[in-house]
């Protein structure tokens, strides 16, 4: 099993809106970054955990888990001329972009905030999310950070 971290903006979509969506499954998409698409096209896995991070809000951090539903599959919002995420060049035969659908599993009992993840640099080791200039949608966090994050809540 891998553990993920993936950021929305709850005012675009956060972790409420994921809970009320029937069987609180809904897709990840709009990814159009190459390196956040790469991990969520070949790593990503139906099952895996991951951190649903609240960014450009406040506070930004940790409200809640969901998990892989559905394996990467092509972004259709890259065909549609009207969405936001439309890429003309994306071509369905040979997708650019992808998307997974998630599943709520739970919200936290409060936000683990940036703030607090940065207290923890220590423990956290290498945290993608606490790098500096790291500003990735999508990023990987080992078993042992998961573990010592659910032991912050």
């Amino acid at each position: 099993m891998n553990y993920w971290l993936m950021k929305s903006e709850p005012d675009v979509f956060g972790i409420d809106d994921l809970r009320t969506r029937p069987q609180q499954t809904e897709h990840w998409d709009g990814i159009r970054n190459y390196q956040a698409r790469n991990m969520m096209r070949d790593e990503m896995k139906k099952g895996d955990l991951v951190f649903f991070y609240h960014s450009n809000t406040n506070p930004v951090g940790i409200a809640g888990i969901m998990k892989i539903a559905r394996e990467a599959y092509p972004d259709f919002t890259a065909q549609n001329p009207d969405s936001k995420y439309y890429d003309p060049k994306s071509n369905p035969d040979n997708p650019r972009w992808y998307m997974v659908d998630v599943k709520f599993v739970r919200k936290l009992k409060s936000v683990i905030t940036l703030e607090e993840l940065k207290q923890h640099a220590d423990a956290l080791g290498d945290m993608a999310l606490l790098r500096k200039g790291n500003r990735l949608s999508i990023n990987p966090v080992t078993k042992e950070q998961w573990d010592y994050i659910l032991e912050l809540e």
